[in-house]
């Protein structure tokens, strides 16, 4: 297993190679519900993060400003 890893590691590509390689990313086409796919698996994703963020903030300011 390791040694493919260490096959593709190892080999040094030259410019053109490199753009081959990353022109063909370019050429992926999405599904008719791809787009809703990703959308709501981004908001599971960021979401709650920035829930907590929300909160550890607003209450940060409740703690400083609250007991004036």
């Amino acid at each position: 297993m390791f040694s493919r890893f260490k096959e593709v590691l190892s080999k040094k590509k030259t410019k053109e190679e490199l753009d081959e390689h990353y022109n063909k990313m370019e050429e992926v086409e999405l599904e008719k519900g791809d787009f809703l796919a990703m959308v709501i698996a981004a908001l599971i994703t960021f979401l709650p993060v920035v829930i907590i963020a929300m909160v550890v903030i607003f209450g940060l300011i409740w703690l400083v400003f609250g007991r004036l």
